[in-house]
């Protein structure tokens, strides 16, 4: 749910349209794209949509903003959040947040798995996970897909391009050793692709829901 679609009776009408669009009964994860705006309103309206069939679980994504929006959702909701989706990659690895979710039973997904365009690359060149790549005759992108995976991580990549989807898929004939998955571990700096503040999350939200 994009937040000009936030509101109670908006985002049920919302969800209604969106079941059109993608000729289906119900829809098994739906989110809240970012907490701002009536996003309270709008989980209300979720959580009428789960009683009526229409959705099966709810999500929060780009809800590690701040304390206070988590502690919000967490607080207002009755049906609590199944999945929180967050920028999350080997160079960020969100050690904090994941430790905040744990007691939840909250699943983290992971978008920016491979550091986001914005990054120009810098976990596909690096060398440690080159090493591992050239270890295991894989590429580096599948080298960081499996540590997710691995990690017990969702990880949604993002591509357009034909071979990037397969050679992405293409990750569940190895497996990193103990000591990969340390070395992967080790290169956490905590360095986000998007370090986008709250007040600039309000503004993005402001703007028309993309296709």
């Amino acid at each position: 749910m994009w937040p000009t679609e936030y509101g109670d009776g908006k985002t049920m009408e919302a969800i209604d349209k969106m079941l059109t669009r993608l000729q289906t009964d119900y829809i098994d994860l739906l989110y809240v794209h970012q907490p701002v705006g009536d996003f309270v309103g709008a989980w209300r309206d979720m959580e009428k949509a789960v009683a009526m069939g229409k959705v099966r679980a709810l999500g929060i994504s780009n809800f590690d903003a701040n304390d206070e929006v988590f502690g919000q959702i967490m607080t207002e909701s009755r049906v609590k959040p199944a999945v929180l989706q967050i920028e999350c990659h080997p160079y960020a690895q969100r050690l904090a947040m994941r430790e905040k979710v744990k007691p939840y039973g909250i699943q983290v997904e992971c978008w920016f798995p491979l550091g986001g365009a914005m990054s120009n690359g810098a976990l596909l060149k690096d060398p440690t996970i080159m090493q591992i790549a050239e270890a295991h005759g894989k590429t580096p992108a599948q080298v960081i897909l499996r540590w997710h995976v691995q990690e017990g991580f969702s990880v949604i990549p993002g591509a357009s391009n034909p071979d990037y989807i397969k050679e992405n898929i293409r990750i569940f004939d190895f497996e990193l050793t103990d000591d990969d998955m340390a070395a992967i571990r080790s290169l956490n700096k905590e360095k986000r692709s998007l370090n986008a503040t709250y007040e600039e999350l309000e503004q993005m939200g402001k703007m028309p829901m993309r296709d």
